[in-house]
Formats: C-alpha cells, structure tokens, sequence
C-alpha cells in the first residue's frame, strides 16, 4: 500500500528557489508534482514575481519536461469575503492556470478574526463558490477549498466546505485541501477522501506550544516526534480510499533556511512510508 504514496512540494518549503530549480528538487527526490504559489513576495519570502516573470506556459512546460504534475497554483486568498476584486484575483489565477497546465486553483478563506453568526458566515460561503463556479467549469479546472483551524478562521470545517460545495451544485467542480495540521488545530475527525484533491503534510514538534497558540512558522517536516498525528491522519485517508497526493507544505523559516533541505526531505519522505506501512501492518 505504500508504494501508492505520491509526494509532492508546494513552493513554500522552498521559497527561496526560483520555480524551475524547485522543479529541479522535486523531481530529484522522486515526486509526481508541485504547487506554485503567488503570495511568496507577499510573505517577504521572496523579491521574484509569480513564475519568476517567466511566462507561465514556459514554467509548465518545463515541469512536464521533467515528469512533473503541476498540481495547482495557490491562491486566492479571502474568496469567502466575494467582491469584484476578488472575482479579478480569481480570474487571472485561473487564466495562469490554464496558460501553464495546472490543474486546479486554491481558494483560501479569509482568517482576519471576523466574529459573524454562522448563517451569514455560510450564505457567504455559499455565494463566494457559486461565483466561482462557472469560472472553473468554464476553464476544465477545479477549485481546492482549504479550511484553516486556526480559531480566526471564517471556515474551520471540512464539514461546512463540504455541504456548501454541494448547496450550489459544484460536486463536480470543486475539491477539498485536506491539510494536516488544520486538521489537527479544527479538531476535525471527518474525513472525505471522495472530496479531497490533495493532502498537505506537515509536522509540529514544539513541546511548548499549546495547539490554540500553534501558527504556520511552526510547521516543519514530518519527523518520529510530530505532535499532529500525520502518520494516523494517513493511514485513515489510505484505508478510506483516497488515491492522491501528499505534498509537503512546511511554513518553518528554519525549513526555508536549511543548507542541507534535500536531504532531510529525503528523510522526512522515508520516515512517513516505513511508518504508514508499519502502522498498516
């Protein structure tokens, strides 16, 4: 079962490398595919345009050049929060998209804190993907919904993505982000493998923060003392079904800064298949 685990990278476990030397490093370590992001100058983790200001079927090309899928192209940030902007943002991410060969888009909800009754939090939620979808169904592409854990989100739950995605009709169209570490923080035990497009992996190892108080520059490899139950959460999507990819999404700047990251994502990449298969057995 677990030469049916697919690995992938998305930019931000190596943000400093432009798209084609991370194209480099994900085809070196054996992965199937990579997630582009827009927002690493965003982030200050990076002074280079989306596609190094390359033209994005030149970065597409050379991901397929070298065996590579490219998965999806991160993000549109505060779709839930719909406005014209945002139909703009979402807009030129799917032009990108079509224009490089990527297969989806991800859509992230807004997590600025908002306090808002559940009704209107959902009937936004609701009208923000039925925008979206016939911009996505349009274009052959599918849109990944992300929920954060984190207690600012305004979507927490996989749950509430789910019955909305079906509300509006776009089952078809539409797929969640199972994330490891949001799930761990949302306290979620549903999973939905018949929904998910793609798992995000990461670990958390710091004793001495509480899991209300964890925040992305926490997450790092997955390693034998990762507190967020990766390996658990794996083995529940294997035996439920799920067929797709598990890519790497550590937002640690420890990660972003390690000389030798090749290497322990080699490492990190042997530990999750032996225990998965340790666990399965």
């Amino acid at each position: 079962m677990t030469s049916a685990i697919r690995f992938a990278l998305n930019h931000i476990t190596a943000p400093r490398l432009s798209s084609r030397a991370f194209i480099d490093l994900a085809a070196k370590l054996g992965c199937t595919g990579v997630e582009l992001r827009n927002d690493l100058a965003d982030k200050g983790l990076t002074t280079r345009a989306f596609f190094d200001a390359e033209a994005p079927a030149a970065i597409g090309a050379y991901a397929r050049d070298h065996h590579m899928t490219l998965l999806g192209l991160s993000e549109a940030y505060g779709f839930n929060r719909w406005s014209p902007a945002m139909k703009d943002k979402v807009e030129l991410l799917i032009e990108q998209a079509k224009a490089a060969g990527a297969q989806t888009i991800s859509l992230i909800p807004s997590n600025d804190g908002r306090q808002e009754p559940d009704e209107k939090r959902l009937a936004d939620l609701r009208h923000a993907l039925s925008e979206v979808l016939p911009l996505v169904r349009s274009a052959g592409l599918k849109a990944l919904v992300e929920p954060l854990g984190f207690t600012t989100s305004s979507l927490r739950l996989k749950r509430e993505a789910v019955d909305a995605i079906a509300d509006v009709g776009g089952n078809d169209h539409f797929r969640l982000v199972h994330d490891t570490f949001h799930h761990f923080l949302a306290g979620e035990s549903e999973y939905f493998p018949g929904m998910t497009g793609i798992v995000h992996i990461s670990g958390v190892v710091d004793n001495t923060v509480t899991p209300d108080a964890m925040q992305d520059g926490h997450r790092i490899l997955v390693n034998e003392r990762d507190r967020l139950g990766n390996i658990a959460q794996l083995r529940a999507l294997q035996a439920l079904g799920y067929q797709g990819t598990y890519s790497f999404e550590p937002f640690a700047a420890s990660v972003h800064a390690d000389p030798d990251l090749e290497n322990h994502l080699r490492q990190s990449i042997a530990f999750i298949r032996e225990a998965v298969a340790n666990e399965i057995a």
